[in-house]
C-alpha cells in the first residue's frame, strides 16, 4: 500500500525531487506538496508513476548468502553498491536489502539463485528467531541462510539446514529477518518486464531513456 511515508523516503534518494516526481505523475508541481501534507489524495492512475520514479520497489542485492558453503564477505567480489537491484512486484515500506542464495543445503524451500529480501537492521532479539529461517552473519564474519536454533547457552546458537550438517555453538553478529523470497524464475520474469517498460519509456521519449 502506497503512503506518504514511502513517498517521503523515496524523495530522500539521490536525484529524486518533488519537481521530478510531479513531472513523472503528469501533475503541477504543487500537487506533490499537497499529497505530502495530506491535502490531496493519490489517484489510482498516479500510483505506478510514483513507484517507478521513486524506485519504491527496487531493493539492492548486497551479495550472496550461503545455503551450503560459507560466504566470507571480506573475500567476496562484490562492489560497494552491490550486485545490482531486484524489482519487487509491489512497493516496500521498510529499508531492506537482498541477497542471492548460493548453494543447495536449504532445498527444497530455497534454491540456488533465489533472492531473499531482508530488513537491513536487526529488529528483534536473537531468542525471537529460534526455529525461524533467516540470513545471519557470524561474529567470525561468515554469512549463511539457515534455521536458527537455541544453543547450549544464551550467547550461542545452532544453525541447521535441510540438507547439511548443523553448525553448532556459534555467536551471531547480525540477523536479517526475511520479509520476501523471490524464486529465480520469478526474478527473471520481473527483470524482463522491467526491461520492456524501459524500452517503452525510451520509445516515448524519442529513443532516449527518461530522466530519473
Amino acid at each position: 500500500m502506497l503512503d506518504v511515508r514511502m513517498i517521503e523516503r523515496g524523495l530522500q534518494k539521490p536525484g529524486k525531487t518533488k519537481g521530478g516526481l510531479a513531472a513523472a505523475m503528469g501533475v503541477r508541481p504543487g500537487a506533490v506538496s499537497e499529497i505530502l501534507a495530506d491535502i490531496r489524495l493519490i489517484k489510482a492512475s498516479e500510483i505506478q508513476p510514483i513507484i517507478d520514479y521513486l524506485e519504491l520497489n527496487s531493493v539492492p542485492i548486497m551479495g550472496r548468502v550461503g545455503a551450503g558453503a560459507a560466504i566470507e564477505p571480506e573475500h567476496e567480489q562484490v562492489p560497494p553498491e552491490g550486485l545490482g537491484e531486484v524489482e519487487l512486484p509491489f512497493p516496500i515500506s521498510e529499508e531492506t536489502i537482498a541477497f542471492e542464495v548460493s548453494g543447495d543445503s536449504m532445498l527444497p524451500k530455497y534454491e540456488n539463485g533465489d533472492v531473499i529480501v531482508v530488513y537491513r537492521e536487526q529488529r528483534h532479539p536473537v531468542s525471537s528467531f529460534y526455529g525461524e529461517e533467516a540470513a545471519v552473519r557470524l561474529k567470525t564474519g561468515e554469512r549463511y541462510l539457515k534455521t536458527i536454533d537455541r544453543g547450549k547457552s544464551p550467547t550461542v546458537v545452532n544453525l541447521t539446514s535441510f540438507n547439511a550438517k548443523p553448525i553448532t555453538g556459534v555467536k551471531l553478529e547480525w540477523i536479517g529477518e526475511i520479509c520476501v523470497t523471490l524464486p529465480r524464475g520469478q526474478i527473471e520474469r520481473l527483470r524482463a518486464r522491467s526491461a520492456a517498460r524501459a524500452r517503452k519509456a525510451a520509445k516515448a521519449h524519442g529513443g532516449r531513456a527518461p530522466e530519473r
